[in-house]
């Protein structure tokens, strides 16, 4: 069954900021993001807004207490995007205040990427395709029962 109100993904990462309405429009700004909707309380104050960014989700919410932003670099979780040009998509997102924690960088396994630290201090890695590479090159081995 569709339902407008939801993102259409299967998985869809929640992420928590003190200010929603302020988180959304920087991230769209900044990353890209494409806003569906957003929801508010009966003070006005969003509370949680999913984005989109091409077949992918995130849902926006906002925390039920006090937050700080992240003070650490010592993170255990962060948002893996697919973008066709890192170099161009890491640009933009500079130009809105992102920090780069790294640069643009050719990796093993066929992508180009690059992690940046939101307004809130959440990582983000962008990632390009840039080829096709045999998983056993760079050290993996492939589970061919998964697929």
């Amino acid at each position: 069954m569709r339902n407008r109100s939801a993102p259409n993904a299967d998985v869809v990462p929640i992420l928590i900021y003190g200010d929603v309405a302020k988180a959304v429009d920087w991230l769209c700004a900044a990353f890209g993001f494409q806003e569906r909707l957003r929801a508010a309380d009966r003070d006005g104050v969003v509370n949680h807004a999913p984005l989109t960014v091409g077949a992918g989700a995130i849902m926006v919410g906002r925390s039920r207490g006090p937050i700080e932003p992240l003070q650490s670099r010592d993170v255990r979780q962060y948002v893996l995007v697919e973008v066709r040009d890192a170099d161009g998509h890491c640009e933009r997102a500079k130009q809105h205040g992102a920090a780069i924690l790294q640069a643009p960088t050719d990796m093993p396994f066929g992508a180009r990427q690059y992690t940046a630290s939101d307004l809130e201090g959440h990582w983000w890695t962008f990632s390009q395709n840039v080829a096709d590479v045999e998983p056993s090159s760079w050290g993996a081995i492939e589970n061919r029962v998964a697929r």
